[in-house]
Order: structure tokens, then sequence, then C-alpha cells
């Protein structure tokens, strides 16, 4: 009996899946807060500074790439596993893997755009 006819491992994969979007949702969410705080520190010792972030702002904004990165990649890794297994070896679920992959596509998109408003921001 192959490993991959076991269900338990298509499920297995797919919770490494979402830990690691979980994994990149708290990075992003980390790294604006991050990029955000440098900006407010500024405008509670001078209300009259200038509105940019620093090196917070950039700090923070390597944080959310990296946590759209680090989704962007666990769903390739997801999807080269999903190309190793057979039809018949896949769990027989209504929404299927594509549920999963949806997720952490949206989720890396939405990472990558916020990085870019971080960055047009702060400038």
């Amino acid at each position: 009996m192959n490993d991959n006819d076991d269900p338990r491992v298509y499920f297995a994969a797919e919770r490494t899946l979402l830990a690691w979007v979980r994994t990149g949702v708290a990075v992003i969410a980390l790294g604006f807060v991050v990029a955000r705080f440098g900006l407010f520190l500024r405008l509670v010792a001078s209300p009259h500074a200038p509105p940019h972030g620093g090196l917070s702002a950039v700090i923070g904004s390597g944080l959310v790439v990296s946590g759209a990165v680090f989704t962007a990649l666990a769903a390739a890794q997801f999807r080269e596993f999903l190309k190793k297994l057979r039809p018949d070896e896949r769990p027989r679920i209504s929404y299927g893997p594509w549920l999963s992959l949806s997720l952490a596509g949206v989720i890396a998109a939405l990472g990558l755009s916020l990085a870019v408003y971080l960055v047009v921001t702060s400038a």
C-alpha cells in the first residue's frame, strides 16, 4: 500500500498549507503594525512631523512581502503535491483542493497589494 493511498496524507498536506496561510497572515499583520507604528510615533512626538514612516515602514513592508511570499510558496508546494496524486488517491470532497489554493492565492495577492500601499504611502 502506497502512503498516498491513505486519505490522511492528503488532509495532512492541506492542513500544512492552511498552517502556512495562517502564518503568512500573522506575518502580514505584524508587518502592517510595524509600518504604522513608526507613523504613530512621529505623530505623537510632533503633530507637525512629516507623515512618513522611515525605517519602520521599510521593515514593515518587508514583513508584509515575506508573509505574502510564504503563502504563495506554500500554495505552490501544495499544488506540486497534488500533481503527484492520482485522481483515485484524492479523497471525495465536494469543494476539492481549489478552495484552499484560492484562499492562499487571495491572501498572497492582498499581502502584496498591502505592501505596495505601504511603500507608496510612506514615501
